[in-house]
């Protein structure tokens, strides 16, 4: 799996995104149309956990969490950056999106949630802000950031 391979892997997914307003609509025809147990996900699960092992993935650590950014902001993939990170029972940074988030979750332990979410796609609006949180054992977590917009801030 290269960075080429997996940019292409996420089109599909990413044309979805493509126009639309990051709200509960979208997240809904995300999990219809890409569920968690599906194939394409579970793709992307696949090519995460052969980049993570290749390093070019997940290639920096801090406060528990492996993470990196795998694409700059593309028009390929609607104009979002690809980050993915790798999170077991920890409670991440807390930043704002400017632009929302789009968030696909992995979880590699079974039953591992991401902000109280299994596997699957849970979308934050504009402005949304929260600490992200992993519970329950391991995941996966990619997110797809419309311009790459992210703000690290003080909760």
């Amino acid at each position: 799996m290269t960075p080429d391979e997996f940019q292409a892997l996420l089109r599909p997914m990413a044309e979805r995104v493509r126009g639309r307003a990051l709200d509960k609509a979208l997240e809904a025809d995300l999990n219809r149309d890409f569920p968690g147990d599906g194939d394409a996900v579970q793709a992307v699960a696949r090519a995460c956990r052969e980049a993570i092992a290749a390093g070019w993935m997940c290639n920096r650590e801090a406060g528990g969490i492996k993470y990196g950014r795998v694409v700059k902001p593309a028009p390929e993939l609607a104009g979002c950056s690809v980050d993915v990170v790798e999170m077991e029972n920890v409670k991440g940074p807390h930043h704002r999106h400017p632009n929302g988030e789009i968030d696909l979750i992995m979880p590699v332990a079974a039953g591992a949630k991401f902000d109280g979410h299994g596997a699957g796609w849970l979308v934050y609006g504009p402005g949304t802000a929260h600490h992200p949180t992993v519970t329950d054992g391991k995941a996966l977590v990619l997110y797809l950031l419309p311009e790459g917009a992210i703000e690290f801030t003080r909760s």
